[in-house]
């Protein structure tokens, strides 16, 4: 088992930005797929973002235009940049490293809070 640690979450109002981070501690497979999913209160958990190694992201249709996914494949880092938040963002999100024909990690989830 391969720890994620996330940061990045908090408050903030509607149309602000936030950047969530997730690391992995140890040695992973560089054939990864990385991503975000987001689950609010009373839903399922669902997909934001993903991007393979030397890929593009592929974006929820909710998110697109307002969130970037990023990965730097020397410190088995992912990145999430939010911009122009709303209300409905509002969830915990989590981080997720899934190595092709492997295992699949989860981040321990960070609570991102978008005030009207």
């Amino acid at each position: 088992q391969v720890p994620l640690v996330e940061s990045g979450g908090g408050l903030v109002q509607a149309g602000g930005s936030l950047r969530l981070s997730c690391a992995a501690s140890g040695s992973i497979s560089r054939f990864n797929v990385m991503g975000w999913y987001r689950q609010a209160p009373g839903k399922q958990r669902e997909l934001v973002a993903a991007i393979a190694s030397g890929g593009s992201g592929n974006y929820a249709d909710a998110v697109k235009g307002r969130f970037t996914i990023s990965r730097d494949n020397a410190k088995n880092t992912v990145y999430l940049q939010m911009n122009s938040l709303k209300p409905e963002d509002t969830a915990v999100y989590y981080c997720n490293i899934k190595v092709i024909g492997g295992s699949s990690y989860w981040g321990q989830g960070t609570q991102v809070t978008v005030s009207s």
